[in-house]
């Protein structure tokens, strides 16, 4: 059983937070690194590991850069917590793939939502379904993204298909993650699970791939309430991380 990607430490998230207040509100003057470098006294380079999220800067560096973004040293200290990221799409959407590729470029814990069902159950998914059922999944389901999300740390959240079915935790997970849609084409969906050896969704079934479409289209409505969606038949992982990290960029420099 895979285990969550190990989160980074509460120091490193600090320096990250300020790091990207000090970009963000640099872009949102239209500032340069050059030019916030001669309005604070800070030198360029310096600040390029400021925005980073490597370098430790001293209280009186951050006052002055502070003032120079017209904003107070407490505004870069108490940064806004960051949203997790939760991932939504049916079965092959990539959001396995997807979900590490974008937590690398965060510098976040990457988690699968099914993993801690099974963790929190104590069963492997096959088991609870096939001992429990569906309600008893959607329980387990529900008390593991509550335990994830209670801590303080953000993370990319790779969640089941139909989690957009429960309301209750859909509704969580809008208010308290950004929420992406990754969308695909039916085709796609089964040629992916296929290719990573998994022959259930085909198993005695002949109309899988009709089955599929009429899943994906009851559950569009749903996910199409996502903050975002990303098309993974048009975009490779590299460049629906690199959008969707661009997309969280933007919203965070939005007044």
């Amino acid at each position: 059983m895979r285990t969550p990607e190990p989160a980074r430490a509460p120091d490193d998230l600090l320096l990250r937070a300020i790091g990207t207040q000090v970009r963000d509100r640099r872009k949102a003057r239209s500032l340069t690194l050059a030019e916030l470098a001669a309005a604070s006294g800070v030198s360029s380079r310096f600040l390029t590991d400021v925005e980073a999220g490597r370098a430790n800067i001293s209280v009186v560096n951050l006052s002055h850069v502070a003032a120079a973004l017209g904003a107070r040293p407490e505004d870069l200290l108490h940064a806004p917590r960051e949203r997790s990221v939760a991932l939504l799409g049916l079965r092959g959407a990539g959001k396995s793939t997807v979900g590490r590729t974008l937590a690398r470029k965060l510098g976040l814990a990457f988690v699968e939502l099914d993993r801690l069902v099974e963790d929190h159950a104590g069963l492997p998914l096959r088991e609870l379904f096939a001992v429990h059922g569906d309600l008893y999944y959607r329980r387990m389901e529900s008390e593991a993204l509550d335990g994830w999300l209670a801590r303080p740390e953000p993370s990319v959240i790779a969640t089941g298909g139909g989690i957009v079915t429960s309301p209750a935790a859909y509704t969580r997970l809008r208010e308290e993650c950004f929420t992406v849609w990754l969308r695909a084409k039916p085709e796609d969906h089964m040629a992916r699970v296929e290719r990573q050896g998994d022959y259930r969704p085909m198993a005695r079934r002949p109309n899988a791939m009709a089955e599929l479409r009429q899943i994906l289209a009851a559950r569009t409505p749903l996910y199409a309430q996502a903050h975002l969606t990303v098309d993974t038949s048009r975009l490779d992982a590299e460049a629906a991380a690199e959008r969707i990290a661009g997309a969280m960029t933007s919203r965070r420099a939005r007044p």
